[in-house]
């Protein structure tokens, strides 16, 4: 009887045993959900972050601020990346969630000049990432001077040979600049004449595009075209007769942000995510790999003397002076939105 006893305990302690295994085999690991633009994140940061943390990446990506705003009404991410602009209204619209600063303890290396912005300016919603002009790249080969001014894509000897930036603020807002007005103005008059010079010059186009311009300069098949400055960067390592310019009429100055959504299922983690994205070292890594300007103070130390001395990629102060952020408002968005409809419907 005793025996029989013994053989019950031991039978029992081993189902436990094994009920206990099964159980820290079923048990789920911890995960984000984070969305960024394409191409615009080091090689192996997210595996350096999983094994630091612990802690599991989904990642997805996007094209423009406007694919990721419809996204996020119908699907949750804990991280994710939009422009100024884009801050802005979904600030307005209660869509992102207020950060605990206690689980970023290193937004104490972001750069001052990135704090305190019109887009956020209590700092509660964003943490800057990098930023970037936009401008044209363009290749020296193939044109017949340097290019200075937005008027070369309206230039007819370059026909058939260029693209517009397949995003809407952008290309309008450059447009704007162009003929001398504000990127955020809501005068209707001038925005009907950028409507107009833009349809004027679809006909000259190749096509609208995001950052597949870099590849379109590479191989030739474009000799000039609308860039971010990071893309720009990348493009010119790759192809050494590409060069870009900030049109001296003036530019977008663009600055893309971490930001955790109201919706988010693990806010704390992706506070963990853009904690880690401003560790110096990482941040250096992404603005190096990425050729955007980077946003952290102590990273931008660990930056080679030839990346940060590159006007192409840190402009001058000059240029900044001519360069706005887009602003936001229900006003803009609807005009820019009859303007950019009207353009892609044109014949």
């Amino acid at each position: 009887m005793i025996e029989l006893k013994k053989r019950v305990l031991c039978l029992a302690a081993a189902l436990c045993l094994a009920a206990s295994l099964l159980l820290v085999g079923c048990e789920q690991k911890e995960t984000i959900r984070v969305f960024n633009w394409g191409e615009f994140i080091a090689e192996g940061v997210l595996e350096d972050f999983e094994e630091e943390t612990g802690i599991q990446v989904i990642y997805s990506e996007y094209n423009t601020n406007e694919d990721m705003y419809n996204k996020l009404k119908t699907t949750s991410y804990d991280v994710i990346v939009p422009s100024d602009y884009m801050v802005q209204q979904l600030i307005e619209e209660d869509m992102l969630a207020e950060l605990n600063f206690d689980n970023i303890p290193n937004y104490q290396y972001i750069d001052p000049q990135f704090q305190n912005t019109p887009y956020d300016p209590e700092n509660k919603y964003s943490v800057p990432y990098m930023w970037c002009t936009l401008g044209i790249l363009y290749d020296s080969e193939k044109v017949a001077e340097p290019i200075t001014s937005m008027t070369a894509m309206w230039d007819p000897q370059y026909e058939g040979r260029m693209f517009m930036m397949d995003s809407m603020r952008d290309t309008i807002g450059i447009t704007m600049k162009m003929l001398g007005y504000s990127v955020n103005s809501e005068d209707q008059a001038e925005l009907d004449a950028a409507q107009a010079k833009l349809i004027e010059q679809r006909p000259m186009l190749l096509g609208y595009v995001t950052d597949e311009i870099k590849d379109k300069l590479i191989s030739g098949e474009a000799y000039l075209g609308l860039a971010y400055s990071g893309e720009a960067g990348k493009a010119m390592e790759e192809k050494e007769s590409l060069a870009y310019c900030v049109p001296e009429e003036g530019t977008i100055f663009s600055i893309d942000t971490l930001c955790v959504p109201k919706n988010a299922q693990n806010k704390e983690g992706g506070e963990k995510f853009i904690n880690f994205m401003h560790k110096p070292d990482i941040a250096a890594r992404n603005a190096e790999e990425m050729l955007y300007g980077i946003a952290n103070t102590e990273g931008k130390k660990l930056l080679p003397e030839e990346i940060t001395s590159d006007e192409s990629l840190y402009p001058s102060d000059e240029v900044m002076a001519r360069s706005e952020l887009m602003a936001v408002s229900k006003e803009i968005n609807e005009k820019n939105e009859a303007v950019w409809q009207a353009v892609m419907s044109a014949n």
